[in-house]
């Protein structure tokens, strides 16, 4: 396994899998724990993955992928794998109490009075995005898009390419998946496998802005 610095300057957006090559199974799963313990603004999860590892569940992504996204649709199809990042509409008094409670499966409480205390803080940022910022939704997204960070690292360092796509048709993504059922809304779709060697972005230089434009040292 490369470092991380390595991993970045390696990485990049792939434009074009190859079908015909699989990433193991061992190897996704790690991927997905990865993704799994990706952090969160008080640990509140908003999230949720659409796995789709065959042909099958793969058409029905691409189904969203039509008209001015049509160019998305062979890197979902000849990816190993692609996933559906969502995140919650809302924040349900359930979800609150499932979060609390898998703290307390996990230890995280030395008392009855720590675990309140815990409870009381989620539930006031909840608040504070809900009634006084009025963008509940998008402090949630914005956690969404770290996990959607953490998998592209853990992606480059296991050697996997990855393609984060954001031009989709997000109704027809909807529908097909029954999502706002599910208060649910698709933030984001990544497909990830290896390359193909028809890929013209793997042979470019990687562009990013000078540090002097980026960094400010106070």
């Amino acid at each position: 396994m490369m470092d991380v610095l390595n991993a970045t300057q390696m990485r990049y957006t792939t434009k074009a899998y190859d079908a015909s090559k699989k990433i193991p199974d061992h190897q996704f799963q790690r991927l997905l724990e990865i993704l799994r313990l990706t952090p969160s603004s008080v640990n509140i999860q908003p999230w949720h993955f659409l796995i789709a590892d065959n042909i099958e569940a793969k058409t029905r992504i691409a189904k969203g992928l039509t008209g001015r996204y049509a160019y998305n649709a062979p890197k979902v199809l000849d990816a190993s794998h692609s996933i559906i990042f969502c995140t919650r509409t809302d924040v349900t008094q359930e979800h609150l109490e499932q979060l609390l409670k898998q703290d307390d499966l996990n230890g995280r409480f030395k008392d009855e009075k720590a675990k309140e205390a815990q409870g009381q803080t989620r539930e006031g940022y909840v608040e504070y995005y809900r009634n006084e910022q009025q963008n509940l939704y998008g402090w949630m997204e914005n956690q969404t898009f770290i996990a959607l960070g953490q998998l592209l690292l853990a992606a480059g360092l296991e050697s996997i390419d990855a393609t984060p796509m954001g031009g989709f048709d997000e109704e027809i993504i909807s529908q097909e998946f029954a999502l706002a059922e599910k208060g649910l809304r698709p933030s984001v779709i990544v497909s990830l496998g290896y390359r193909s060697e028809s890929d013209f972005n793997a042979q470019l230089p990687k562009s990013r802005l000078d540090d002097a434009v980026i960094f400010t040292t106070l």
